[in-house]
Parts: structure tokens; sequence; C-alpha cells
């Protein structure tokens, strides 16, 4: 582990995209909604912005969703917050990928700041909640997909004072995808 110290912190972005209605996923966790949506090929800017960040902070069920994928979707480093999984917990195939974490967002932070992170890319609609309570959040690229699911597990959550926005740019592409992004003052 390299330390720097010319910088102080690493700051946390989201890219994610929620249904018309808020929701990035059902009750259940499911996102087969999407599917249709990532089969367009469309260049959402997605590979762009990984190579913008240095590695990601993501929640256990954000995490576990990934586990059902074919193979392991990120080839940067993976930070999962969780008080229940331990790194004894993980495959043999993540070594050297993953690591859990026991400690709230912003010391997190403060320990991948030292370890020389810039940009972490916060994925996990509680976890994005949290980091926003927290002010950890400089920017949110959200991509809106026409769908309406009518429950779900909602990307937003309560908020103990007014957050805002300030829009950049929208974005829309054939498929019918909306995507805005947003700085946080």
């Amino acid at each position: 582990m390299t330390l720097h110290t010319s910088f102080e912190r690493t700051t946390g972005h989201v890219f994610i995209a929620a249904s018309v209605d808020g929701f990035i996923a059902r009750p259940d966790g499911d996102i087969d909604w999407l599917t249709r949506y990532a089969a367009t090929g469309e260049d959402t800017g997605y590979d762009a912005f990984m190579a913008t960040i240095d590695g990601l902070v993501m929640g256990r069920a954000t995490f576990e969703k990934a586990l059902s994928f074919d193979r392991w979707p990120f080839s940067k480093p993976v930070v999962v917050m969780s008080r229940t999984l331990s790194q004894a917990d993980l495959r043999p195939d993540l070594d050297g990928k993953v690591r859990i974490s026991t400690l709230a967002p912003r010391p997190l932070m403060k320990a991948l700041a030292l370890e020389g992170w810039r940009r972490t890319y916060v994925d996990g609609g509680r976890l994005i909640q949290s980091f926003l309570q927290e002010g950890l959040i400089s920017d949110i690229v959200l991509t809106r997909i026409p769908v309406l699911l009518g429950d779900g597990i909602p990307l937003f959550g309560r908020l103990t004072a007014d957050l805002p926005l300030r829009h950049v740019e929208t974005t829309t592409f054939a498929s019918g995808l909306v995507q805005s992004r947003y700085e946080l003052d």
C-alpha cells in the first residue's frame, strides 16, 4: 500500500440508472428491467466514467448482485461496506480485487485518500443515501430508464434538509434513456 499525502481527500461520484419513478431495483433486488436497455449497445459514458475513478465503494446488496453476474464486472479495486461480511467470506477469485470494510463513510473516504484514491465510485441505493447525508458525493450521473416499476428499492431516501443540485447537462438516447449530470454545491 502506497501512502500519498499530497491531497487530503477522495471525492465520491455516482453513476446510476433508475426507473422513471425513481427505483434502482425491484423490491427483491432484481434488475432484469435494465437488461433490455443494456443490450442496445448505446454508449452512455460508463466506460469513460470508469476510466476516471480509482475504485468502487459499494454496499452489501450491490455486491451480492454483482456476484450473480456471469463474471466479475470490475477491473478497479472494490471496497464493500458491511458489518456482517468478513474477508474470509469472499470467494477465492476475488482475492486482491475486493475487500470488506466496517468503517463508516467519512473514515473510509479518509482511509482511501491516504491510499491514493482521488475519485471513488459510490454504488448502491442505501450507501449513496448515506454518502449524500455525509456530504461525500461531488456529482451524480443519473440515467432515467423509460419504465415505471411501481415499487422497488428507491434511489433516494429521506434527508434531514434540502440538498441543492446544480444541473450540468442532459443527454437523450435513441432507446429513450435520459441521462442528467448534477453537481452538489
